[in-house]
């Protein structure tokens, strides 16, 4: 057990700040680029579904399970009062998870911890796999966890730290383009039973409000993230 866990929490040297600043270019791209964002969105919406799922199990409510869906959209479902601050938390989590998320996985790697880093990505996609309650979201989440495996295993460690930068660009950048996506279909009235509409009802605070405070948590989660990447953790 003690080499287990001293393999996962050796460090590792950080790839060259050029190649940082590659893979987060790459990982805007992917974000900014219409038809590769429609393919990758899977991944923030994983995320997503988990923040809710996490923050439910946390605030004592009970989970029933989680689909996810072939258009990128998801949902959590849930047990218990129909409001409160339970019902809150649990509803102000999915869009600010991804970045948060990035946030922790941009401080693991800032330290050196690639490895660390990869498997308790593994551990959280086994507990998300338990709830999924839909085969698509079965073979995202087997898919996904069957290329983290892969890479965590078989992938020498310069490439494990150029990859898991560019998946840490990602969730910090991908956290903020649907909290952007979300604002523009409200405006439109094509979404009403969204995350900041729900909160407007169990709050009474406009869903602007909860749009905008999306974006500030994610905002200031991408730009500590973003430090951390730069200018933190071993080199070479």
């Amino acid at each position: 057990m003690n080499a287990v866990w001293n393999q996962l929490t050796a460090t590792q040297v950080a790839p060259p700040h050029w190649l940082i600043i590659v893979s987060g270019v790459v990982a805007l791209a992917i974000v900014s680029y219409r038809p590769a964002w429609h393919i990758s969105r899977g991944l923030v919406t994983i995320a997503h579904e988990g923040g809710h799922a996490l923050v439910a199990v946390l605030t004592r409510r009970k989970l029933q399970g989680i689909r996810l869906h072939s258009d990128t959209s998801g949902v959590t479902l849930t047990r218990g009062r129909p409001t409160g601050p339970g019902m809150i938390a649990t509803a102000a989590a999915g869009y600010v998870a991804p970045s948060l998320l990035g946030l922790g996985a941009a401080r693991l790697l800032a330290s050196g911890y690639v490895t660390l880093l990869l498997w308790a990505v593994l551990v959280l996609l086994a507990c998300m796999l338990l709830m999924i309650r839909n085969l698509f979201g079965v073979v995202s989440l087997l898919v996904v966890g069957g290329a983290v495996f892969a890479l965590s295993w078989y992938a020498p460690q310069d490439v494990q730290g150029v990859l898991a930068h560019g998946a840490v660009w990602f969730l910090l950048l991908g956290g903020l383009r649907p909290i952007i996506e979300l604002q523009s279909k409200r405006r439109r009235g094509r979404a009403a039973d969204s995350d900041a509409d729900q909160l407007a009802r169990l709050t009474r605070l406009p869903g602007t409000f909860w749009v905008v405070l999306f974006l500030l948590v994610s905002g200031a989660a991408f730009a500590s993230g973003a430090y951390l990447l730069m200018v933190s953790g071993p080199t070479a």
